[in-house]
């Protein structure tokens, strides 16, 4: 597969080490065709034995992945096709998450600006994240748009820091910094802005050399907690609560009061707490 059949994804390889670069203006929303994007790509390497490490990135310093797109409250089913190819019991969000997180590949995420709602899912079902001190954020701001996560995140955060933490995170539905979520566990390290780019090179070329088998035992016996009934209960939650009146005034109230380009999007909490359900 050659970059040139991905029109919102830059990607390089050397070494092993396969850099994604998103690239979806204004502000990376994960809409249908970013998800479709990269999904294939992580399909395409899936059997590549040359392939040992993907790190993820961003082409605008200042969103990751900024949640998905919420326009599609017009699209009922723009994820249909999505849908369909969804291991039973899953919906295409947590079909996203699992698969990345199910990659042979060690996924890294290196995190130069903010990451909502479906985006910081995508970080939390990578193997590891940095994220640069005084410049990332991450943030479940679903809550604010009447819902509750309904990619993974409920049980992600579950298996990576306390209760209280995880609710805090979905409930007080505010920026966590880069410092913060190290302390609470939803990333590895916060790293100052400067060495970030230097830390995660090094540490990707040094798992790929590492000898044929190791990074695949590893991963093996380091294994993964089974979310199944978690999700289950999950999409019921959030599906509950998408169907209800709020969550379509909020989220239409939230596009006209400017989600979604970059003003709405640096202080995206602040701009849904003033909406009226």
């Amino acid at each position: 597969m050659t970059t040139t059949e991905f029109s919102r994804l830059h990607i390089s390889s050397a070494n092993g080490v396969s850099t994604i670069t998103i690239d979806n203006p204004p502000v990376n929303v994960l809409d249908v065709p970013l998800m479709s994007e990269i999904r294939r790509f992580l399909l395409s390497v899936r059997d590549d034995q040359n392939t040992r490490v993907l790190v993820f990135q961003s082409a605008d310093p200042e969103f990751f992945i900024a949640h998905v797109d919420m326009t599609l409250i017009d699209e009922p089913h723009a994820f249909d096709d999505v849908a369909r190819e969804a291991p039973e019991g899953l919906n295409p969000f947590q079909a996203f998450g699992e698969l990345l997180r199910e990659q042979p590949q060690v996924a890294i995420v290196k995190l130069a600006g903010l990451a909502r709602g479906g985006g910081a899912e995508f970080i939390s079902a990578a193997d590891m994240a940095f994220a640069a001190e005084g410049q990332a954020g991450l943030a479940q701001c679903e809550a604010l748009m009447g819902i509750t996560p309904g990619g993974g995140a409920t049980q992600y955060l579950s298996t990576r820091m306390t209760r209280g933490r995880t609710l805090e995170v979905i409930l007080g539905a505010d920026v966590i910094s880069a410092t913060t979520a190290e302390r609470y566990g939803w990333i590895n390290r916060a790293l100052p802005a400067a060495e970030l780019d230097g830390f995660v090179d090094r540490l990707a070329r040094n798992i790929a050399a590492l000898p044929e088998g190791v990074i695949a035992a590893a991963k093996k016996a380091v294994p993964m907690a089974d979310l199944r009934e978690g999700f289950r209960r999950e999409h019921d939650a959030w599906a509950g609560l998408f169907a209800r009146p709020a969550a379509e005034n909020l989220i239409r109230g939230g596009l006209k009061a400017g989600a979604q380009t970059k003003g709405g999007e640096r202080n995206l909490e602040a701009l849904l707490r003033q909406l009226e359900v």
